[in-house]
């Protein structure tokens, strides 16, 4: 048996073959019973592989899945962009209702509670010529866009390679009903501009998605300054606050 980095939400551990997914924390154990009704629909509407869970019998909690073959991209390529476009626009093609019907979340409670904890905990943080920008920002994701399904977690840790191809996509903990641009953030405005672009033509990206993905963008660090806060760890606390100045003064 093998422990690796299950992230935020789960422990994994690799037992012959399987990934043994176990729930940190008890608001955790729905969402990967969400995704034991989801993926196994879902997968086969994917031109890449995705984990297809289900419950593990060694733990009533836990979920298991077979280990989707790869290793996390590290050389993002212009035909890693075009793979993953075309995975991404087949992604957020899928029909929302029958989704939402074999287990898709809806997320907007959650998400208004990340924008109440952002204002109430991180804005203060921000140096007062910044405390406009992030105030902007935040309002300006506060649009209630929730017409696809997204995987709303995309990061070359959860995008797999094999043999020089994209393999497969996975950890979709985080997949519910929201706005397409979400998926748009790291791919567009963490990738190299090749792989970027790439990815763009294949999916079809319009100039509003793409600027929203950059607001999505630019959110991405505060959930790091709320997670170092939250468990006391002032280096994660701080690298995040780096970022989100840094990128609140991103351009297009």
């Amino acid at each position: 048996m093998n422990d690796f980095d299950g992230g935020w939400d789960s422990t994994a551990t690799l037992e012959d073959g399987w990934v043994v997914r176990t729930p940190r924390r008890p608001d955790v154990h729905p969402r990967l019973l969400a995704e034991i009704r989801l993926l196994p629909w879902l997968a086969p509407r994917l031109p890449l592989a995705v984990p297809v869970p289900e419950l593990a019998s060694s733990d009533p909690l836990a979920v298991r899945h077979r280990l989707v073959p790869g290793v996390p991209l590290e050389s993002p390529a212009a035909e890693h962009g075009r793979a993953l476009g075309h995975f991404l626009r087949a992604l957020h093609d899928t029909d929302l209702h029958d989704a939402t019907a074999h287990g898709l979340r809806d997320a907007r409670d959650e998400f208004a509670e990340d924008l109440a904890l952002f204002r109430e905990r991180v804005i203060p943080l921000l140096p007062e010529h910044a405390r406009a920008a992030g105030a902007s920002l935040l309002n300006a994701l506060d649009i209630g866009i929730r017409d696809t399904v997204v995987h709303a977690d995309l990061g070359p840790e959860h995008v797999l390679v094999a043999d020089g191809r994209l393999s497969g996509v996975i950890d979709f903990g985080d997949a519910h009903a929201g706005d397409p641009a979400i998926d748009l953030a790291w791919t567009l405005y963490g990738t190299p501009p090749a792989f970027a672009e790439a990815l763009a033509g294949a999916y079809g990206v319009t100039p509003d998605l793409r600027a929203r993905g950059l607001l999505w963008h630019k959110l991405g660090p505060w959930y790091e300054v709320t997670r170092g806060l939250t468990t006391n760890d002032p280096t994660m606390r701080d690298t995040g606050m780096s970022a989100v100045l840094t990128r609140l003064n991103r351009q297009p």
